[in-house]
């Protein structure tokens, strides 16, 4: 009966070559050293794209929403807007031109604090994955000392 050998275990590096004999050298343990930091910041470097291509898609897929609800929102309140200016007119018999501009002045002032609310909120916003771009930081620092 033949026997059949069974193939080395994978090594960390997911090849199935038989593992070298260890060197107690100090190249071959700087070499390992510099071979495992290089697979991190290979690693960072995939997890970075792959953590900026997510948040593009889930703010793409905002955006379209968004873009629809700003659409829709804003045929309903031209109509809403009309119908105040001419309720005005009817109802307090302002002229036709003091109700448009009660309306307008009104809508103007909202529209600017809602502006500068969102200035407000943009200047807090960070898109950038600071998590990832950290540990980047850190290991390009420490295989650069």
């Amino acid at each position: 009966m033949a026997t059949t050998e069974a193939a080395p275990p994978p090594t960390y590096d997911g090849s199935n070559r038989a593992p070298s004999e260890p060197s107690n050298s100090m190249a071959g343990l700087v070499s390992g050293i510099i071979n495992d930091a290089q697979t991190l910041l290979r690693q960072q470097a995939e997890m970075l794209k792959s953590e900026v291509r997510e948040d593009f898609k889930r703010s793409k897929r905002a955006a379209e929403f968004g873009a629809l609800g700003v659409v829709f929102g804003t045929v309903g309140a031209l109509g809403l807007i009309t119908a105040l200016a001419y309720f005005m007119h009817e109802q307090f018999q302002f002229a036709m031109w003091a109700s448009w501009g009660i309306v307008g002045g009104l809508f103007f002032a909202v529209g600017g604090a809602l502006g500068w609310i969102s200035y407000g909120l943009l200047e807090r916003f960070n898109p950038l994955p600071d998590k990832t771009l950290n540990a980047l930081k850190e290991n390009i620092s420490w295989q650069t000392k």
